[in-house]
């Protein structure tokens, strides 16, 4: 009987093995920055590229305007002359004196409250016709040519006309806000409507969406980022008109406080509440954009 051959391996290759060394890995002990940190140092960084340029920016301009508004024979004044001027204003907006001697918060709070009502009715109308127009093409060959002629006209143009029809200040102010901002609204939510892609419609006939299911699920999320584009331009648009018709309407509003300033040679007056007003469009703008990506996560221009 044939026994099995067993192989060996020499005893020097094992003694070799066994007293060759074992390398071992090298524990840095360096601290790893907690996510929370990293987190908070990013947002400061963010933070700081956005904010940092343009406040170098505007100390610069006002280093110029104040060197160039220095010299003898400059009709405007320079900052530091505006704010000394305006000092009361500034530290208190609150005042109120009776009738139209108010503080700053009250002349932009009442702006506010016309521009906020006017554009309201703009935004729904301008909603509704535009998906009327959008949808429809009869509504877009009757109307699209009419809504093309009348957004050409100033807004102050429509200031006689709607004082001579309503007979007061008050409403033909947030009439010529929603006339003016409506326009915008109207053309881009047409064509966010125009632009759904067939196969969202195709979607719906065969899941048979009645009208109003369509509207809600399928043409209001498809064109929210065409929409709030018109919002957006409507907006500044309502701003701007506001502070031009309360020029001529009179009463409590930040265009009228320019203009009685204007008539009292107070320009500091006039640059302050115009500052103001800059802000206050930008924050609007702002405030329409963050409702824009929240509504239609994202895809809205900001």
């Amino acid at each position: 009987m044939n026994m099995p051959a067993i192989k060996t391996e020499p005893a020097t290759a094992i003694v070799a093995s066994a007293a060759a060394p074992v390398a071992t890995p090298v524990v840095t002990m360096t601290p790893k920055r907690p996510p929370r940190a990293e987190k908070y140092s990013k947002m400061a960084k963010d933070t700081a590229v956005r904010v940092v340029p343009p406040l170098i920016v505007i100390a610069l301009l006002m280093l110029f305007w104040e060197l160039v508004c220095q010299r003898a024979g400059s009709t405007l004044p320079p900052p530091s002359r505006v704010f000394k001027d305006t000092k009361e204003l500034i530290f208190d907006p609150f005042f109120d004196r009776g009738g139209i001697d108010k503080g700053l918060f009250w002349h932009l709070s009442a702006s506010l409250q016309r521009v906020a009502l006017g554009y309201s009715i703009a935004a729904i109308v301008g909603v509704a016709l535009g998906t009327l127009v959008g949808q429809s093409v009869w509504a877009m060959r009757g109307l699209d040519p009419l809504f093309q002629v009348l957004r050409t006209i100033p807004p102050l143009a429509w200031l006689p006309l709607s004082l001579a029809a309503f007979r007061d200040g008050q409403p033909s102010a947030i009439f010529v806000i929603f006339i003016t901002s409506v326009w915008p609204i109207i053309i881009n939510t047409a064509v966010g409507i125009r632009n759904i892609p067939q196969d969202y419609r195709n979607v719906a006939a065969v899941v048979q969406l009645n009208p109003l299911e369509f509207f809600g699920k399928i043409m209001i999320p498809a064109a929210a980022p065409y929409i709030f584009t018109g919002l957006r331009i409507g907006i500044g648009l309502s701003w701007l008109a506001i502070v031009a018709a309360e020029m001529l309407i009179g009463g409590v509003g930040i265009g009228f406080f320019i203009w009685d300033a204007w008539n009292s040679s107070h320009i500091s007056e006039i640059i302050l509440a115009l500052f103001y007003v800059g802000i206050i469009g930008f924050v609007l703008d702002r405030l329409i954009a963050g409702l824009g990506k929240i509504v239609t996560r994202g895809t809205s221009a900001g």
